[in-house]
């Protein structure tokens, strides 16, 4: 008897028209689709006019939904996993599903396709060639300024998910803990009409976020470049940059202006300088 397969299926993070054709494919080829919030799916759903069954499986119930999506699958009934947006398991429930499915020997295939992480990377211009996904911070100020001090020496990009209400506190934190001259991104509201990017030292960002209320609404993505230690490869345009400015301008100020520009260690530079 043949089994069904589950779909992880990637939905658009803020502009529609980001869904995938493959995507939409499958949507509407399979007898179940497993939405984190049925009725915030439903308008995707509805917006491409799809009728495919929806299910509610969500962080609160995902567990006690496994053994009737494992029978249906036993069933030869293909679903599709999705999350409110951007692609499911990513600071979004089905770890457990997927598991399960997997220890099943249940198929399941992944589709490429939105992910704010990802996106907000690729325009953050702070290295790519090693990253770490950290999901959300703890809330509280003290489990905060801990996760984020297990973190201080990590040489590649961090990316957080952050709430809008804690931004504020988080970059505080950031401060804190990394430093001022830590180069810092906030990628906010991606995709969407209010689209936003602010780039510069830990302390810049937080002064920008702080005297403009509007950077303290919507999805936020935050980014923190990794630690520089002395030593590492200081691009060669950053170099220049930082001879030409260096020869109008104090040590610090030019090496200032550098870091923010390229995301690296204000220190690094200055002291590279003197």
């Amino acid at each position: 008897m043949s089994t069904g397969t589950l779909y992880i299926v990637p939905t658009p993070i803020g502009n529609l028209n980001d869904i995938t054709l493959r995507a939409l494919e499958v949507l509407r080829m399979v007898d179940i689709i497993a939405a984190e919030d049925t009725r915030h799916s439903a308008v995707l759903l509805n917006h491409f006019g799809i009728e495919s069954k929806l299910w509610a499986v969500h962080e609160h119930n995902e567990r006690q939904k496994i053994e009737a999506i494992l029978a249906q699958l036993s069933a030869g009934k293909n679903i599709a996993l999705i999350s409110d947006a951007g692609t499911p398991l990513i600071s979004d429930p089905g770890y457990p599903l997927v598991n399960a499915c997997r220890a099943a020997g249940a198929s399941v295939i992944a589709l490429p396709g939105a992910c704010a992480a990802i996106t907000a990377l690729s325009a953050a211009g702070l290295p790519t060639d090693r990253f770490v996904f950290c999901g959300f911070l703890p809330p509280k100020q003290q489990a905060r300024e801990k996760a984020l001090d297990a973190l201080a020496g990590e040489s590649g990009t961090l990316i957080f998910y952050e709430a809008p209400r804690r931004i504020l506190e988080t970059l505080t934190a950031v401060v804190k803990v990394f430093g001022p001259d830590r180069p810092v991104v906030i990628a906010r509201e991606i995709t969407k009409q209010f689209e936003t990017y602010l780039s510069g030292s830990a302390q810049s960002v937080l002064e920008q976020v702080s005297t403009d209320a509007n950077q303290q609404r919507g999805e936020i993505v935050l980014l923190i470049g990794g630690v520089v230690r002395d030593g590492d490869l200081i691009p060669t345009e950053a170099l220049q940059l930082l001879k030409r400015l260096s020869e109008e301008l104090p040590p610090k100020k030019a090496a200032k202006i550098v870091a923010e520009h390229y995301g690296l260690s204000a220190n690094t530079l200055y002291q590279h300088l003197i």
